[in-house]
This record gives C-alpha cells, structure tokens and sequence, in this order.
C-alpha cells in the first residue's frame, strides 16, 4: 500500500514539474515548436484545457497553470490523507 502511494506521489509530481517546464517555455521564442515542447504540449495540454476554459486569460497573463498546479497540490494532499486513512 505504502508503494502505490510514492507510485502516485511521485507521478503526481512528476506531472507537476512537466506543467511548471511547459509554462516556462512560452518565455522564450519557439521552444515549444521544439521536440520536448511537443512532448510537453501533448502531455499538458490535455489537463490544461478545462481551465482554460474556466479561467480567462487577464490580459497577456494566463492563471489558468497556476489554478491547474494548486489542483495538483490539492490532489496529492488528497492522496496522502487517502492513504493515511488506511494505515
């Protein structure tokens, strides 16, 4: 049980750090046409959206990622107290 719990923590934060890489690639001029922004762009894209949807952008700042990484937060919060049920 312990194990799928660091199995889902560390998915959770892996996830976290690929949002944070993706965000800091709008920063600079096309790296997001490059292979990691593809790569990062399927893989986040996805999750972002509803957000997106959600959250317009204030003028050129987009919070949306911001809200999507506190959701991740909340999530792995949520996945310790899971756990911490059980044991």
């Amino acid at each position: 049980m312990e194990m799928l719990e660091q199995i889902l923590l560390t998915a959770l934060n892996l996830y976290s750090f690929a949002l944070i890489g993706y965000i800091l690639m709008s920063w600079f001029p096309n790296a997001r046409e490059s292979g990691i922004g593809r790569f990062l762009s399927t893989i986040c894209e996805p999750y972002l959206e509803p957000f997106r949807r959600i959250i317009p952008p204030l003028g050129m700042i987009d919070i949306s990622p911001i809200v999507a990484i506190f959701a991740l937060t909340f999530a792995e919060m949520g996945v310790i107290s899971l756990f911490n049920m059980f044991t």
